[in-house]
This record gives structure tokens, C-alpha cells and sequence, in this order.
């Protein structure tokens, strides 16, 4: 179980890490949102789910703070893109396309 952690853990590492990649590389706060939520919220709960299999007696608080993390990681994110097209944020398009 112990290597089975590990696992989960450098996961979820890796992809909190390509999802603060993309937000570097993003060109817009839309797409920007896209990919730091989707990538928070998978790379957290794998790093919950490995730490539930290091300490098995944690499972009810990683369980709270994995549905916590489930409901507001969208509707932050959702909040945040309605803010952006309220205030005129257009989103980016490519040079030459519609």
C-alpha cells in the first residue's frame, strides 16, 4: 500500500505541475482557467488519495476536503470566467480565423 502512496503521490505532483505549466503557457484567462482547475482538481485529489493510503485512519477527513475540493474548484472557476466576460474580457482567437 505503501508504494501504491508513493504513486498517487507523484501523480498528482506531476499533474498539479503541467497544470501550473499551462497556465504559463495559456494565451487567455479562459483557457487559463481551463487548465489550472482541471489540474488542481485532479492532482489534489490524487495527492489526497495517496495520503489516505499512507494513513488509512485519515479516510473521513480526506473524504471532506475531496468533496470540498469537488464543489468549489468549478465554481471558483466558473465564477471567475462570468467576472472576466462581464468586465469585456474577450475570448482569444487565432490570427486569421473566425
Amino acid at each position: 500500500m505503501k508504494l501504491l502512496g508513493d504513486l498517487f503521490l507523484l501523480l498528482g505532483c506531476a499533474i498539479i505541475a503541467i497544470g501550473g505549466l499551462g497556465l504559463l503557457r495559456m494565451p487567455d484567462v479562459y483557457n487559463r482557467l481551463q487548465a489550472g482547475t482541471k489540474a488542481a482538481t485532479l492532482g489534489a485529489l490524487s495527492v489526497l488519495l495517496g495520503i489516505g493510503l499512507h494513513h488509512p485512519a485519515w479516510w473521513a477527513k480526506l473524504v471532506a476536503i475531496g468533496g470540498f475540493i469537488l464543489f468549489t474548484n468549478p465554481l471558483g472557476s466558473s465564477t471567475i470566467a462570468r467576472a472576466a466576460r462581464a468586465r469585456g474580457i474577450a475570448p482569444w482567437r487565432e490570427e486569421g480565423k473566425r
